[in-house]
C-alpha cells in the first residue's frame, strides 16, 4: 500500500528531487560557456555592434531598387510591371518595400532566414507578404536526394514555390542557420560583459566580496550587516559601511581595471565586425564581403520564385546598385566621365542616370579623333582622324578617302585590293 499511496498522492506534496545550481562564477567567459545558452536575437540586438552591423547591412539592401530586366542573347531591356512595383513600392501588404527588405535581411542574419508569402491570383502576384521566422515551420521528407519540404504557417501547409526565401547557410534549401545560432558562445560573452558593466555602473563599481569576522556575530548584527550592503550596492545616498572591530572585508571578484573591460570590449567589437565581415573605413570591401553575397542570395531568390516557368530563360531580377554609388558625388560624376570618354554612355543616358530631362542633340556617342576602330563582322581596322578604312588581309595596301569609304559603306562588302 505503501508504493499505491506515494503513487496516487498529489504532485504537490510529493517529494521532489533536489534541482542542481550551478554556482556563481564571476569570470564572463567562464561563465557564458557553462550556460550553454544560445542568446537570443533580443539580447543580441543589445549590443551596440551587432545592432549596429545588422542595421548597416539590412538598411543598404533595402534602399537599393530592383529591376526585371528581359534579354535575346544581345539586347538587354527593363521592365516594367506589377512585380516591380511591390519590390519598389507598395506591396500590398502593411510593410512597404524598404521595410519588408530590411526585415528579410534581418532574419537571414539573426533568425533561420527571411521569408516573403507570394500571393496570385492564377499567374498574377498581387502582392508580398513578410512573415516574421518565427510564425514559420519546416516540414521535410528526410530525403537526401530529393529533398523536398513544405512551410508551415500557423497550423496551415504551403508550397516552398508560395514564398520569397533567403537562407544563410543552408544545407537543404528549406531552414538557414542564423548568426546567433552559430556564433551564439562569442555573442553570449560580450552580452554577459554589457550586463557585468551595467552591474557595476549600478553598484556604482562597488566590489564584491565577503566579510570575515573574528567573533561570532549574532542575528540582528548579521541582519543590520546585510542591510547596509545592501544599501550601498543598490547606490543609494547611503553608500557607506563602517566595520567594526574584529570585522574585515574580502574582495571575491576582480575590478573592472584589472579584467581590463574597456580593451575586452574593443576586442569584442572588433570580433563582432569579423563575424558581419564589415571593415571599418573602408566601404568597397565592406559591401564586397558582407552586402554583395546578400544581394546575390536575394536575386537569386527572387529569380526562382517569383519569374514564371517561361519566363526564366530570358528574365532576370537585379538590385540596382549604383544607388549606393549615388551617395557619392565625386566618385558618381568620376564614373559618368569615364563612360562618356570611353564612349559607354551618351550625355543624355547619363541625365537619365540622374533624373534629369532629355536635351535633343546629346544622344551621340564620343569615341574621339585619336581612336581606332575594328569592325570584328568585316575585319576592318577604320580611323576617324585620316578618315582611313584598312584590311587585315592587306594592311600594306589602304583604301583612303571618303569615296571610298562611301563605296565601302554603299555595298556592304569587304574592299580588297
Amino acid at each position: 500500500m505503501g508504493f499505491f499511496s506515494w503513487l496516487f498522492t498529489d504532485e504537490q506534496t510529493r517529494e521532489k528531487p533536489k534541482e542542481e545550481t550551478t554556482p556563481p562564477v564571476s569570470d564572463i567567459l567562464l561563465k557564458a560557456i557553462m550556460n550553454h545558452q544560445i542568446i537570443t536575437r533580443k539580447e543580441a540586438l543589445t549590443l551596440p555592434a551587432v545592432n549596429g552591423a545588422v542595421d548597416l547591412i539590412s538598411n543598404m539592401i533595402a534602399s537599393m531598387p530592383i529591376r526585371l530586366y528581359k534579354t535575346n542573347g544581345k539586347d538587354i531591356e527593363e521592365i516594367k510591371d506589377k512585380r516591380t512595383i511591390l519590390l519598389n513600392g507598395d506591396t500590398g501588404d502593411t510593410l512597404d518595400a524598404f521595410q519588408m527588405k530590411k526585415a528579410m535581411v534581418e532574419d537571414y542574419l539573426l533568425g533561420q532566414g527571411g521569408f516573403c508569402y507570394i500571393e496570385k491570383v492564377r499567374n498574377d502576384v498581387v502582392s508580398l507578404r513578410y512573415v516574421e521566422d518565427t510564425y514559420i515551420t519546416i516540414l521535410k521528407n528526410f530525403r537526401p536526394i530529393f529533398k523536398s519540404y513544405d512551410i508551415l504557417v500557423e497550423g496551415k501547409a504551403y508550397k516552398d514555390f508560395q514564398f520569397i526565401k533567403i537562407l544563410r547557410n543552408t544545407r537543404d534549401g528549406s531552414t538557414g542557420h542564423g548568426i546567433t545560432e552559430e556564433l551564439s558562445t562569442a555573442l553570449r560573452t560580450a552580452y554577459e560583459t554589457l550586463i557585468y558593466q551595467l552591474g557595476l555602473v549600478k553598484s556604482g563599481g562597488s566590489k564584491k566580496g565577503f566579510i570575515k569576522s573574528s567573533r561570532k556575530l549574532g542575528q540582528e548584527e548579521i541582519d543590520l550587516l546585510k542591510t547596509a550592503w545592501h544599501n550601498m550596492y543598490s547606490n543609494s545616498n547611503d553608500n557607506a559601511v563602517v566595520l567594526n572591530n574584529g570585522l574585515d572585508f574580502q574582495e571575491a571578484s576582480t575590478s573592472s581595471v584589472e579584467m581590463q573591460l574597456d580593451q575586452n570590449k574593443r576586442t569584442l567589437a572588433e570580433e563582432i565586425n569579423n563575424i558581419f565581415h564589415i571593415t571599418p573605413n573602408n566601404f568597397w570591401q565592406t559591401y564586397k564581403e558582407a552586402i554583395y553575397p546578400i544581394v546575390r542570395a536575394f536575386q537569386t531568390a527572387l529569380n526562382k520564385n517569383l519569374l514564371l516557368e517561361v519566363e526564366k530563360e530570358t528574365h532576370y531580377f537585379e538590385f540596382d546598385t549604383k544607388e549606393i554609388i549615388k551617395a557619392n558625388l565625386q566618385e558618381r560624376y568620376s564614373a559618368y566621365k569615364q563612360a562618356k570618354e570611353t564612349g559607354f554612355m551618351t550625355i543624355n543616358e547619363i541625365r537619365a542616370e540622374e533624373n534629369r530631362e532629355h536635351i535633343e542633340g546629346l544622344d551621340v556617342v564620343n569615341v574621339g579623333l585619336g581612336a581606332v576602330l575594328y569592325d570584328i563582322n568585316t575585319h576592318k581596322y577604320y580611323t576617324p582622324n585620316t578618315d582611313t578604312l584598312a584590311s587585315t588581309n592587306n594592311t600594306d595596301k589602304m583604301l583612303i578617302g571618303h569615296e571610298l569609304q562611301q563605296a565601302y559603306d554603299a555595298s556592304g562588302n569587304s574592299a580588297e585590293k
